[in-house]
């Protein structure tokens, strides 16, 4: 396919390439829908093997930050931005500030902040050529770390995808696989710990397991395990907090849990395909753009005036969202993901229909 070919198949409005040689700066941002309000979501930096790999991941993700803004009720819409390059070698302050002045330059279209590969310091950076980034340090102003809630939104889902399967929140002595334990996998980590759940884990990243390992209780911790084998684990749940495209042809058939609760963005390569074979299988698989909008609900509050305790209860919030989603599910016998595109898309036309008042 053609680029407004890929466009068209996801529904975007606009897509910008961005080139600064002096920093060796590639970005590409995709602004994907604005009914509800400005593009929000985060820049995320990896060394992509291919710029189609880039365009696709950019694409993906900005689509879903539509559906995570509708499914969050916030006043904005979906974008997203991707840096080619190695964030452990790559990164420059200037690099950043040349990113912000490219940002800056979009209008007041799009906002965004950190993601995988990018720490919110990087950003301040950014700030000082454009206003158009959030999720930045307290001490700049901003709301601090948007893993917190995020770990919250994703721990929330685990406790209503419980219920939904047990009848009851208690984790105690339930078994769960995380996959990536960086800035989010980690605090969910200790959320099932603190509940008295048991954890296998595993990351590409060996200090991220070093240090759960010398910090996790050994009766919670089951052990580390290596990445291709996490997914045949015989465990209650599979938590996957790290890249998404993971539920696809080769990993679906080695599951054995009862249910998928996860902070990875876009888990199911296929959401048609992925998505109807979960549902077949009887395994549970919470809409991953409902259970980590915690970070997205903490930047979208910082664009009015962050209130923590308003975060929190919007956070919160995502267990009741989710049992929504489950009973929709059931009632019409579909999949969850089409459950919960359903309710978006029906709130996204509710809002284009009133803000077609003049004022």
């Amino acid at each position: 396919m053609g680029i407004f070919d890929e466009m068209a198949k996801y529904g975007h409005e606009q897509l910008h390439f961005f080139q600064h040689r002096g920093t060796k700066l590639k970005a590409i941002v995709a602004i994907h829908n604005t009914v509800m309000g400005p593009a929000l979501g985060g820049c995320r930096m990896r060394p992509y093997e291919t710029e189609e790999d880039a365009l696709f991941d950019v694409l993906r993700l900005s689509r879903g930050m539509t559906y995570k803004c509708g499914v969050a009720d916030v006043d904005n819409g979906g974008g997203k931005s991707v840096l080619i390059g190695d964030p452990n070698a790559d990164k420059t302050p200037e690099m950043f500030r040349a990113f912000g002045r490219y940002v800056e330059g979009l209008g007041g279209r799009f906002y965004t902040g950190t993601d995988m590969g990018t720490t919110p310091q990087d950003f301040v950076h950014s700030q000082r050529e454009s206003t158009r980034f959030v999720g930045l340090p307290l001490e700049y102003g901003g709301s601090g770390n948007t893993a917190i809630p995020t770990a919250l939104g994703v721990f929330q889902g685990i406790r209503a995808t419980a219920r939904e399967l047990w009848g009851h929140e208690d984790l105690a002595g339930k078994t769960f696989a995380i996959q990536g334990v960086g800035k989010v996998g980690a605090l969910v980590v200790e959320h099932l710990v603190h509940a008295g759940a048991r954890v296998y884990i595993t990351d590409v990243y060996q200090p991220f397991l070093d240090t759960l390992v010398d910090t996790t209780p050994k009766a919670n911790m089951l052990g580390v395990v290596a990445p291709t084998e996490i997914y045949g684990l015989d465990v209650d749940m599979f938590i996957p907090c790290a890249l998404g495209a993971i539920l696809n042809d080769e990993t679906i058939p080695q599951l054995m849990c009862k249910a998928i609760v996860g902070s990875a963005n876009n888990q199911l390569l296929d959401m048609e395909k992925h998505g109807a074979q979960l549902h077949d299988l009887g395994i549970l698989y919470a809409p991953d753009y409902l259970v980590n909008a915690g970070g997205l609900i903490q930047v979208a509050d910082e664009m009015k005036g962050y209130v923590p305790e308003r975060v929190l209860a919007k956070t919160n919030s995502i267990y009741q969202m989710l049992l929504q989603i489950y009973k929709l599910s059931k009632e019409q016998n579909i999949p969850t993901w089409l459950a919960a595109d359903r309710l978006v898309e029906a709130r996204i036309e509710t809002i284009k229909d009133f803000k077609s008042v003049r004022i």
